[in-house]
């Protein structure tokens, strides 16, 4: 299995993968013309000089090299909010008190912001149902930190992902139903399809700007507010594995979570490591080979099943496998692994051992 760059070429099969993906993931609509501007943005990007302050989009897909097929996908939006508003709602607290009463009143909130502008958003994290196996999720995931570790002037300092809020069994959210349906006066999937083909400036004419009391909202839907929808608390948990959390700031169409880190504090990226191949032989058993001798004669070398990355950023690649690598950081992978990065002996490369 091999990550690249998505390309226009794309275009078909990611249309047709979009098609299965369920409810709620705005990012990924079932849309041509929307699929058109996002591949011709991620296109784009790639040329984007580092220190333009635009929105730009590296979006990454998983290729089954045996029949070519299109099977998942992952996103990162650099500089969200630089072209048009991203807005979230922030919980807080609002505390009054009365000395005639002698009553203290605390009001929970929620308010509208823009606190996220500029910074960057894991987005379209998606594979196929049966490619759901050998780590190939961990693979997809963990692609995005590799690509914000090979090219950091590319990329804010938080990096944060809107976890996809909780929906009954008829797809419908409690939370829309009783916030922004009241305004607006369309189902939560028209909401959130309009938002995801043509954008938020509609909420930004229609929403009010006044704070939504929590108290006034019925209960069906305050217990929704930061709770995941129950097919993505796996992603949820694998982010807050890397260090990520949920600081109040929630969707503001399903309520769902979004969580945050500093990129400084992101485990997968503190742990990856760049190192030079030495050397290229023949096949996986011939790399595990290579160091149990070295081992034997006293060497320091160690063998590790990791995420490998090429570093080129108008070609960029990803695979998973075995590479062994010693204390000066040389590293020996086989034919099959260099022919997928487009590597050759004295490029460097990084990797991250999977988990």
């Amino acid at each position: 299995m091999i990550i690249r760059n998505a390309r226009m070429s794309d275009l078909e099969a990611l249309l047709k993968l979009s098609a299965s993906v369920p409810g709620g993931m705005t990012s990924m609509p079932f849309d041509e013309e929307a699929w058109k501007r996002k591949l011709t943005l991620a296109e784009e990007s790639l040329g984007y000089c580092p220190s333009e302050e635009k929105e730009a989009i590296y979006f990454l897909v998983l290729e089954d090299p045996d029949t070519q097929e299109v099977v998942g996908t992952a996103g990162v939006h650099a500089g969200v909010g630089r072209k048009r508003p991203f807005y979230n709602y922030k919980l807080s607290k609002h505390v009054k008190a009365s000395e005639v009463l002698n009553i203290t009143v605390a009001s929970n909130l929620l308010n509208l912001v823009n606190d996220l502008t500029g910074e960057t958003e894991f987005t379209s994290l998606f594979i196929k149902p049966e490619y759901r196996r050998d780590k190939l999720g961990q693979f997809l995931s963990r692609s995005r930190f590799m690509l914000i570790n090979d090219f950091p002037e590319r990329f804010g300092d938080i990096v944060f992902a809107e976890i996809r809020g909780w929906l009954d069994h008829e797809g419908n959210s409690p939370f829309w139903d009783n916030v922004g349906k009241k305004f607006f006066n369309v189902p939560y999937h028209k909401a959130d399809f309009i938002s995801a083909v043509s954008g938020s400036q509609f909420i930004s004419d229609l929403m009010p700007r006044f704070p939504v009391y929590l108290e006034l909202l019925p209960e069906e839907a305050v217990n929704v507010i930061g709770k995941p929808h129950r097919d993505s608390v796996a992603a949820m948990k694998l982010l807050e594995k890397e260090g990520f959390r949920y600081q109040g700031v929630v969707d503001i169409f399903d309520a769902g979570p979004v969580v945050e880190c500093n990129r400084r504090y992101i485990e997968s990226m503190n742990k990856a490591r760049y190192v030079t191949v030495h050397e290229i032989v023949e096949d996986q058993a011939s790399v595990k080979t290579y160091t149990k001798e070295l081992a034997l004669s006293g060497q320091s070398q160690t063998c590790t099943h990791s995420i490998m990355s090429n570093g080129v950023l108008n070609d960029y690649r990803l695979v998973m496998d075995h590479l062994s690598w010693n204390d000066e950081y040389q590293a020996v992978i086989c034919s099959a692994t260099a022919n997928a990065l487009g590597v050759v002996a004295g490029d460097q490369i990084q990797f991250l051992a999977t988990r």
